[in-house]
């Protein structure tokens, strides 16, 4: 099947400003049944969860032991979070966001359209303490076979969806250039989301004299923010999937005629990510980086998952068939 077809704007990238150096800590790479482990999260008794590309979701002992196959979906998992329930919930694309039953594999789908149109790129997925579900849509107009398609086209067609306990579907944030990871405030003001194509976090405030509005948090990263997760002391975890290259900031200055030409050439003569494995974590109030990894390795890279599970960082990625940690203590800013 060919690509479908792209209709491109042109569109200036956002300037880029510099983050502090961070630390290169050691890497513990754990090995999975399967390719890119997209986003990776942890349940109740301590075990680390992934989805991989090719439909599989896994559990994986956080003190050692084989990852195990737990259910298998037809399309991509991509974002993942453990309900107050104990049930997972997934992000599919296409399908939606789907409900996984951790004890016997059961897979569920909670919400395949909004607004009478079947969901794309189901992105990143949180839930509150009353039940309500935040969810992202990276571009309405493409799957994650085809992720590349939104960034040639730069156009802002990502969304953030709040879902009510009685199944309500609201859009709450329109217009975003490749929604991503979302995560709740530690003190639950807000929810902070990501921009992969902007280059930005950003805040959804849940309450207070700015509730329904949204405010930015950290602008102009020189690198492509993922998914996001929140610390234990509140900090605001960012899996980094790429860094600015001259390519990428080119792109969308270029007449939309020529990335349609672009676009159609094979995958193999497309611009390649270099891998390298990067997370920061930024201070939910200044925007400010606080702690982070910056390193490389060849069994591990472009990381877009990541989560702190006792004492570890541990990461997802896109390149590579495994996932990794390192140290927390090691994250530290010197």
């Amino acid at each position: 099947m060919g690509k479908p077809p792209i209709d491109p704007v042109r569109w200036t990238p956002p300037p880029v400003d510099p983050l502090p150096d961070l630390p290169s800590a050691e890497l513990t790479v754990v090995s999975v049944p399967g390719d890119a482990p997209e986003d990776v999260v942890v349940d109740g008794d301590g075990q680390i969860w992934a989805g991989l590309v090719d439909g599989k979701i896994v559990r994986i002992p956080s003190k050692g032991g084989a990852p195990v196959v737990v259910a298998e979906i037809d399309n991509r998992p991509l974002g993942l979070h453990v309900a107050s329930d104990g049930r997972l919930l997934v992000c599919s694309s296409p399908g939606g966001l789907l409900v996984l039953d951790p004890a016997t594999g059961v897979v569920e789908t909670l919400v395949s359209e909004v607004d009478g149109r079947a969901l794309q790129f189901c992105s990143n997925v949180t839930e509150l303490a009353d039940g309500t579900i935040y969810f992202t849509e990276s571009t309405s107009a493409f799957t994650y076979a085809d992720f590349m398609g939104p960034i040639f086209e730069a156009r802002n067609r990502g969304s953030v969806f709040r879902r009510d306990p009685d199944g309500t579907v609201l859009t709450v944030v329109p217009g975003l250039y490749f929604a991503n990871g979302i995560t709740p405030t530690a003190d639950g003001s807000a929810l902070v989301f990501a921009e992969t194509q902007a280059r930005r976090l950003s805040k959804y405030w849940l309450a207070g004299d700015k509730a329904g509005t949204v405010t930015p948090l950290a602008i102009n990263l020189p690198g492509n923010p993922d998914n996001l997760s929140t610390g234990a002391d509140g900090r605001i975890w960012c899996a980094m999937v790429s860094q600015t290259n001259a390519a990428a900031e080119w792109l969308p200055r270029t007449p939309p005629a020529l990335r349609k030409l672009l676009w159609r050439l094979p995958d193999r003569l497309q611009p390649k990510i270099k891998p390298v494995v990067w997370a920061v974590a930024f201070d939910p109030d200044t925007g400010n980086a606080v702690a982070g990894v910056r390193t490389e390795h060849p069994g591990f890279g472009m990381v877009t998952g990541l989560v702190e599970a006792e004492g570890r960082l541990w990461m997802g990625c896109i390149g590579s068939p495994a996932v990794a940690h390192v140290d927390l203590a090691a994250t530290a800013l010197r």
